[in-house]
């Protein structure tokens, strides 16, 4: 065998074991990567021994997508996760982590993963029904929508008493005037009395006859459908609740979690709360009429009340003090690159939004 045609087998061999080995993803090195997580549902759920949550099917997705391997370590809560990473001894931070210039100073974050702030919950026994009064009556007479009705009334009632009058002024004995004013007036108001059912004189032309006609039907629907959404607007009933934002805790017995941007946030704008270890402390205070209200990020609160506590506390009051939620990593991590250049890349083929859907379809959340 000459060497030139060693060489070719060589080569040939060569192509034929790379062709055998399996290849991930481009760019990636196979690694293991640890992870601190603490258990708040929806982000980190615990079922046994497997793990779920939205923040950990987003660390999945991404961890397959780069050939990583996961070491998930479990820690208590937030500020253990940040102390965690902040020490080593791990090199992601994944749960529901707010981002925030403070923290920016010590770590690095992800691209956001949600963004959303923080919100109120009150025990269901402290939201009563209540119909609107007087002022909840003027209000509604003076509302978009009912001025949207009134014009219409306008609009309806212009059209016809034009084409009434164009008609009826040619009969020798008509009821309107020959000229259009104030022919046009009188014509308008004939258009009015039919919407209110109260009409003095009807047109002597035939054609004016059959318009006036199906005008009288047109008014009885449009009166029919007027009257029945303002009773319905009148009567329904709603849930109130004497707390309806922050303004509204000063006077109020309120629980958060200890370290958290909630905690940092009530302090901030002078509300006194009880500071507790975690979220399941504050549920249960909240269950056992202990509390006015617990104040927390929006989509713990909203999982919460979607599920565990449906029956036992609402939501009160908009998302404040909005915040978006990442990865922690160290700084300068060499995990923060490709971890964004994942998520960016979740988010433009829609798995993003159907993980988002399997944890916040059903909580409120948008």
């Amino acid at each position: 065998m000459t060497p030139r045609l060693r060489a070719l087998l060589g080569v040939v061999a060569l192509l034929v074991l790379c062709a055998g080995i399996p290849a991930g993803p481009a760019g990636a090195a196979p690694r293991t990567v640890t992870v601190a997580v603490n258990v708040v549902s929806p982000f980190v759920v615990s079922n046994g021994d497997q793990w779920t949550g939205f923040t950990v099917d987003l660390w999945n997705e991404i961890a397959q997508r780069q050939a990583w391997t996961t070491n998930l370590v479990v820690v208590e809560n937030v500020p253990a996760m940040l102390e965690t990473v902040a020490a080593g001894r791990a090199d992601v931070g994944a749960s529901g982590v707010s981002i925030t210039a403070a923290r920016e100073q010590d770590f690095d974050f992800s691209q956001p993963i949600l963004d959303a702030g923080l919100q109120i919950i009150v025990p269901a026994r402290s939201t009563e029904v209540s119909s609107p009064g007087l002022t909840g009556f003027l209000e509604l007479l003076f509302s978009k929508l009912m001025l949207l009705y009134l014009l219409a009334a306008l609009v309806i009632t212009l059209l016809p008493a034009h084409i009434l009058w164009l008609v009826e002024r040619r009969h020798a004995d008509s009821t309107m005037a020959r000229t259009y004013f104030p022919g046009i007036f009188q014509a308008f108001g004939w258009g009015l009395g039919m919407l209110a059912a109260r009409v003095d004189a009807s047109p002597r032309h035939g054609a004016a006859r059959l318009i006036a006609t199906l005008w009288a039907l047109v008014s009885v629907i449009f009166v029919a459908f007027y009257t029945a959404n303002l009773t319905a607007a009148l009567t329904v009933a709603k849930l109130e609740s004497a707390i309806r934002g922050p303004a509204d805790l000063y006077d109020k017995t309120v629980a958060t979690v200890s370290n958290t941007t909630s905690s940092a946030y009530l302090r901030r704008m002078g509300i006194a709360a009880t500071e507790m270890p975690s979220i399941e402390d504050c549920y249960r205070a909240l269950r056992e009429k202990q509390l006015d209200a617990v104040v927390f990020d929006a989509p713990v609160l909203h999982h919460y009340v979607a599920h565990q506590g449906a029956g036992v506390a609402v939501m009160a009051g908009p998302i404040f003090q909005e915040e978006d939620y990442g990865l922690v990593l160290p700084l300068g991590s060499e995990l923060r690159k490709p971890v964004d250049q994942t998520l960016l890349g979740m988010r433009e083929d829609g798995t993003y939004d159907v993980i988002f859907q399997r944890w916040f379809g059903d909580d409120g959340i948008d």
